[in-house]
């Protein structure tokens, strides 16, 4: 299950619980028996006219919810007693040919499908929300200059724009992958028992692919519930989208601290932070991000072990992907929704980035002056020097300008108005403006808001 606080009440969830609620279950369950009759019938498998009053009857309103919960406890299975009860809804001859040549799985796995599919539609939504709202995000900061940053240690400038140019570089994969995915993943199975039409025969395979044709859905090639590897292979997709979440909200996380103060949530007057620490104002939507993509990663492993069962069908596989794959919308339904509010509401302190980009005094742009004097020395015999003379500035504390002047090679080389623009981070962030806005406008080109 997803692990909420009390920022998750606060959250649209954007119609995701009702996709995954039993109502929309079992109206699903209905719809592919329904599609099911109407295709057996086209295909001359029962007559037309049960086909028709099953699908007229297939509606949620018709199921006795009592009796189908008086049943399940006597017969202890998971869909007979939806089945009995749908019987009752139709005509006594239209109910004779309810679930005619299914099983259970058949209908149930391609119901999952299904809801899947729509789910997998709002998730696409909504990152698409998100990427737009990383899109004004990245051209509001195109020039925001700040410290880059590797193994944790100041390294060149950058622009804030240019940082979250990367996190919609890597949400566009994830974007990519979950659309790539749907005529794999979101199908529908109509092969029996164990996949091979054995009560059905050759018909079977026009009375699926019609079925699919109905719903709307992409079917199984072979339609064995052996094959598990498209649940994997979608669990896997959503670790990865919201392994990109989780890069955003680390990000937030850390440069919110007091010590960067780089970034910071939106706040609304009256949120509590701590019930004993009145000044506190925490990082919520983060850290709600943060926990629930680490839970989902764990997800994935489960699955693999899961999908390598023996034998043509096994009921733990089917229990366990069942639980998997509520758990992983679940968690990507929290994680997505705190995303969609943290990229709209991101605060973004200028003025403290430049600030820590300056904390070292222009030394971060110490490969800028590399590069200038390895025009007359070369780049081997320059970063020597360089490397020299920042170190030098660094054990003993002193001014990086003044060692740059007080060295007669750099002296000869640049004047003081000329050492002094060098060390400005400004004048060394390379592409990140212009990357930043073309990332911007690319995401605007595909994404637009009209």
């Amino acid at each position: 299950m997803a692990l909420t606080d009390s920022s998750s009440r606060t959250l649209d969830d954007h119609g995701i619980s009702q996709l995954l609620s039993k109502e929309v279950k079992l109206q699903t369950w209905l719809d592919v028996e329904a599609a099911l009759a109407v295709a057996q019938a086209e295909h001359g498998v029962i007559p037309r006219e049960a086909a028709e009053n099953i699908k007229a009857n297939a509606r949620y309103e018709n199921l006795d919810l009592e009796l189908m919960d008086e049943i399940y406890r006597t017969v202890g299975h998971g869909f007979v007693p939806f089945v009995k009860v749908f019987v009752k809804a139709c005509d006594p001859e239209a109910g004779k040919y309810i679930h005619f040549g299914s099983t259970t799985q058949n209908i149930q796995q391609s119901s999952q499908s299904i809801i899947l599919k729509q789910v997998n539609r709002k998730f696409l939504d909504l990152t698409k929300q998100i990427l737009l709202n990383l899109a004004d995000l990245a051209e509001a900061h195109a020039d925001s200059v700040m410290a880059g940053r590797t193994h944790g240690k100041h390294a060149i400038p950058i622009t804030f724009g240019y940082k979250v140019a990367t996190w919609m570089s890597e949400i566009l994969m994830s974007v990519e992958r979950l659309e790539q995915l749907q005529p794999r993943v979101f199908t529908v199975m109509m092969g029996g028992a164990v996949g091979a039409f054995n009560s059905t025969g050759a018909v079977g395979l026009d009375v699926q692919k019609r079925v699919g044709e109905l719903l709307g859905m992409d079917v199984m090639a072979i339609p064995s519930r052996a094959i598990n590897s498209p649940k994997v292979e979608y669990i896997n997709a959503l670790a990865l989208l919201a392994n990109n979440f989780h890069t955003v909200a680390e990000e937030v996380f850390q440069t919110s601290i007091e010590e960067f103060g780089e970034v910071s949530e939106g706040f609304k007057k009256g949120t509590i932070g701590s019930s004993t620490m009145p000044h506190k104002i925490n990082p919520k939507l983060a850290k709600g991000i943060i926990a629930n993509a680490q839970k989902l990663y764990s997800l994935t492993s489960v699955g693999y072990f899961s999908n390598a069962r023996p034998f043509e069908a096994d009921s733990t596989s089917n229990m366990l992907f069942d639980s998997i794959l509520d758990e992983a919308v679940g968690l990507m339904r929290e994680a997505i929704v705190r995303m969609v509010e943290l990229s709209a509401t991101l605060n973004v302190n200028a003025g403290r980035l430049y600030a820590n980009a300056n904390l070292n005094h222009g030394i971060d742009n110490s490969e800028y002056i590399m590069m200038k004097l390895a025009e007359r020395l070369g780049k081997d015999q320059a970063h020597e020097l360089v490397y020299d003379l920042a170190i030098d500035a660094t054990i003993n504390q002193r001014k990086y300008s003044e060692v740059l002047l007080e060295n007669d090679i750099v002296n000869s080389a640049f004047d003081r108005h000329e050492i002094a623009e060098l060390l400005k981070p400004e004048n060394y962030t390379g592409l990140s403006a212009q990357l930043a806005r073309e990332s911007a406008e690319r995401v605007r080109a595909a994404y637009s808001r009209t």
